[in-house]
Protein backbone atom coordinates (compact mmCIF):
# COMPACT_ATOMS: atom_id res chain seq x y z
CA UNK A 1 0.00 0.00 0.00
CA UNK A 2 1.39 3.38 -0.80
CA UNK A 3 -1.34 5.71 0.57
CA UNK A 4 -3.43 6.36 3.97
CA UNK A 5 -6.05 8.24 5.39
CA UNK A 6 -6.11 8.51 8.85
CA UNK A 7 -8.98 9.80 10.48
CA UNK A 8 -9.18 9.88 14.58
CA UNK A 9 -10.94 12.72 16.92
CA UNK A 10 -8.09 12.79 19.12
CA UNK A 11 -4.36 13.81 18.25
CA UNK A 12 -2.80 10.51 20.70
CA UNK A 13 -4.98 8.75 17.91
CA UNK A 14 -3.47 10.15 15.29
CA UNK A 15 0.15 10.52 16.35
CA UNK A 16 -0.12 6.56 17.11
CA UNK A 17 -1.36 5.11 13.86
CA UNK A 18 1.15 7.64 11.71
CA UNK A 19 3.60 6.26 13.58
CA UNK A 20 2.73 2.64 12.60
CA UNK A 21 2.05 3.23 9.07
CA UNK A 22 5.52 5.38 8.92
CA UNK A 23 7.10 1.86 10.54
CA UNK A 24 5.16 -0.11 8.10
CA UNK A 25 6.58 2.14 5.03
CA UNK A 26 3.40 3.70 4.04
CA UNK A 27 4.90 6.86 2.26
CA UNK A 28 1.87 9.27 1.53
CA UNK A 29 -0.01 9.77 4.39
CA UNK A 30 -3.17 11.61 5.82
CA UNK A 31 -4.15 12.68 8.74
CA UNK A 32 -7.67 14.14 9.61
CA UNK A 33 -9.78 14.61 12.70
CA UNK A 34 -13.28 14.34 11.36
CA UNK A 35 -15.58 12.71 8.92
CA UNK A 36 -16.43 16.13 7.50
CA UNK A 37 -13.02 16.72 6.92
CA UNK A 38 -11.72 13.59 5.04
CA UNK A 39 -15.38 13.43 3.09
CA UNK A 40 -13.88 15.95 1.65
CA UNK A 41 -10.66 15.01 1.19
CA UNK A 42 -11.79 11.45 -0.01
CA UNK A 43 -13.80 13.20 -3.05
CA UNK A 44 -10.49 14.95 -4.86
CA UNK A 45 -8.50 11.74 -3.93
CA UNK A 46 -8.76 8.27 -3.21
CA UNK A 47 -6.28 5.92 -0.87
CA UNK A 48 -5.21 2.37 -0.38
CA UNK A 49 -5.93 2.07 3.05
CA UNK A 50 -8.21 4.28 5.70
CA UNK A 51 -8.43 3.76 9.07
CA UNK A 52 -10.84 5.28 10.97
CA UNK A 53 -10.55 5.67 15.04
CA UNK A 54 -13.97 5.74 16.08
CA UNK A 55 -15.37 7.62 17.93
CA UNK A 56 -15.01 10.99 16.26
CA UNK A 57 -15.84 14.42 16.77
CA UNK A 58 -18.69 14.30 14.34
CA UNK A 59 -20.02 11.16 14.20
CA UNK A 60 -19.46 7.61 15.44
CA UNK A 61 -17.49 6.64 12.53
CA UNK A 62 -19.13 3.66 11.62
CA UNK A 63 -21.80 4.84 9.16
CA UNK A 64 -18.47 7.02 7.00
CA UNK A 65 -16.34 3.43 7.42
CA UNK A 66 -19.48 1.62 5.66
CA UNK A 67 -19.92 4.62 3.13
CA UNK A 68 -16.13 4.88 2.09
CA UNK A 69 -16.00 1.04 1.47
CA UNK A 70 -19.35 0.84 -0.58
CA UNK A 71 -18.22 3.93 -2.88
CA UNK A 72 -14.35 2.91 -3.31
CA UNK A 73 -11.38 1.05 -3.69
CA UNK A 74 -9.99 1.61 0.00
CA UNK A 75 -9.69 -0.86 2.44
CA UNK A 76 -11.31 0.64 5.38
CA UNK A 77 -10.01 -0.61 9.28
CA UNK A 78 -12.38 0.91 11.84
CA UNK A 79 -11.31 1.00 15.14
CA UNK A 80 -13.10 0.56 18.03
CA UNK A 81 -14.06 0.17 21.81
CA UNK A 82 -13.65 -3.46 22.85
CA UNK A 83 -17.41 -3.56 24.19
CA UNK A 84 -18.70 -2.95 20.86
CA UNK A 85 -16.62 -4.81 19.03
CA UNK A 86 -18.72 -7.90 18.35
CA UNK A 87 -21.77 -5.59 17.12
CA UNK A 88 -19.75 -3.30 15.04
CA UNK A 89 -17.91 -5.88 13.42
CA UNK A 90 -20.67 -7.66 11.98
CA UNK A 91 -22.66 -4.64 11.15
CA UNK A 92 -19.46 -3.92 8.83
CA UNK A 93 -18.69 -6.78 7.49
CA UNK A 94 -20.73 -6.97 4.56
CA UNK A 95 -19.30 -3.89 3.42
CA UNK A 96 -15.85 -4.92 3.43
CA UNK A 97 -15.06 -3.04 6.88
CA UNK A 98 -11.98 -5.25 8.92
CA UNK A 99 -12.88 -3.60 12.28
CA UNK A 100 -10.31 -4.01 14.97
CA UNK A 101 -10.53 -3.70 19.14
CA UNK A 102 -9.24 -0.86 21.01
CA UNK A 103 -7.07 -0.97 23.03
CA UNK A 104 -4.87 -2.05 20.37
CA UNK A 105 -2.33 -4.50 19.95
CA UNK A 106 0.02 -3.91 17.42
CA UNK A 107 0.57 -8.00 16.31
CA UNK A 108 -3.46 -7.89 15.70
CA UNK A 109 -3.12 -4.29 14.15
CA UNK A 110 -0.52 -5.49 11.66
CA UNK A 111 -2.48 -8.52 11.17
CA UNK A 112 -5.39 -6.64 9.74
CA UNK A 113 -3.11 -4.49 8.03
CA UNK A 114 -1.65 -7.24 5.83
CA UNK A 115 -4.92 -8.71 5.58
CA UNK A 116 -6.12 -5.17 4.22
CA UNK A 117 -3.35 -5.16 1.70
CA UNK A 118 -3.84 -8.69 0.40
CA UNK A 119 -7.37 -7.91 0.00
CA UNK A 120 -6.78 -4.44 -1.83
CA UNK A 121 -4.12 -6.41 -4.08
CA UNK A 122 -6.71 -9.08 -5.04
CA UNK A 123 -9.51 -6.20 -5.81
CA UNK A 124 -6.90 -4.19 -8.00
CA UNK A 125 -6.57 -7.38 -9.80
CA UNK A 126 -10.11 -7.91 -10.13
CA UNK A 127 -11.19 -4.39 -11.33
CA UNK A 128 -8.00 -4.94 -13.90
CA UNK A 129 -10.15 -7.69 -15.24
CA UNK A 130 -13.17 -6.57 -15.36
CA UNK A 131 -11.86 -3.32 -17.21
CA UNK A 132 -10.68 -6.15 -19.71
CA UNK A 133 -14.42 -7.84 -19.97
CA UNK A 134 -15.82 -4.62 -20.14
CA UNK A 135 -13.56 -3.95 -23.10
CA UNK A 136 -14.10 -7.01 -25.18
CA UNK A 137 -17.83 -6.83 -24.71
CA UNK A 138 -17.83 -3.40 -25.82
CA UNK A 139 -15.68 -5.11 -29.23
CA UNK A 140 -17.86 -7.64 -29.88
CA UNK A 141 -20.91 -5.47 -29.61
CA UNK A 142 -18.85 -3.00 -32.24
CA UNK A 143 -18.33 -6.37 -34.34
CA UNK A 144 -21.89 -7.33 -34.55
CA UNK A 145 -23.11 -3.96 -35.35
CA UNK A 146 -21.04 -4.05 -38.33
CA UNK A 147 -21.73 -7.15 -39.37
CA UNK A 148 -25.61 -6.22 -39.13
CA UNK A 149 -24.85 -3.42 -41.35
CA UNK A 150 -22.83 -5.95 -44.21
CA UNK A 151 -25.66 -8.04 -43.39
CA UNK A 152 -28.47 -5.67 -44.35
CA UNK A 153 -26.03 -3.22 -47.12
CA UNK A 154 -24.05 -6.10 -48.67
CA UNK A 155 -26.92 -8.61 -48.72
CA UNK A 156 -24.24 -11.00 -46.92
CA UNK A 157 -24.74 -14.26 -44.63
CA UNK A 158 -23.61 -13.91 -40.83
CA UNK A 159 -21.02 -16.14 -41.59
CA UNK A 160 -19.86 -13.90 -44.25
CA UNK A 161 -19.97 -10.73 -42.80
CA UNK A 162 -17.71 -12.16 -40.04
CA UNK A 163 -15.44 -13.41 -42.53
CA UNK A 164 -15.09 -10.69 -44.56
CA UNK A 165 -14.13 -8.23 -40.97
CA UNK A 166 -11.96 -11.01 -40.48
CA UNK A 167 -10.14 -10.61 -43.52
CA UNK A 168 -9.62 -7.34 -43.26
CA UNK A 169 -8.69 -7.39 -40.32
CA UNK A 170 -5.50 -9.92 -41.02
CA UNK A 171 -4.90 -7.88 -44.46
CA UNK A 172 -4.58 -4.50 -42.85
CA UNK A 173 -2.93 -5.72 -39.55
CA UNK A 174 -5.84 -4.39 -37.44
CA UNK A 175 -7.82 -5.23 -34.67
CA UNK A 176 -11.51 -6.41 -35.80
CA UNK A 177 -13.15 -3.62 -33.69
CA UNK A 178 -10.87 -1.23 -36.50
CA UNK A 179 -12.44 -2.72 -38.94
CA UNK A 180 -15.59 -2.60 -37.47
CA UNK A 181 -15.65 1.10 -36.80
CA UNK A 182 -14.74 1.76 -40.50
CA UNK A 183 -17.90 0.04 -41.66
CA UNK A 184 -19.73 1.65 -39.17
CA UNK A 185 -18.29 5.54 -40.18
CA UNK A 186 -18.97 4.19 -43.75
CA UNK A 187 -22.74 3.41 -43.56
CA UNK A 188 -23.71 6.00 -41.35
CA UNK A 189 -22.95 8.56 -44.34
Amino acid sequence: MESALIVSGTDKGITYFTDLLTTASIGQIVALSSCSEARRVLLERDFDLVIVNAPLRDESGIEFAQRVASQGVSQIVLIVKNEYFDAVSSACEEYGVLTVPKPVDKAFFWSAIKLAGAAQNKLKRMQVENSKLKQKIEDIRIVDRAKCLLISYQNMSEQEAHRCIEKQAMDMRATRREIAERILRTYKN
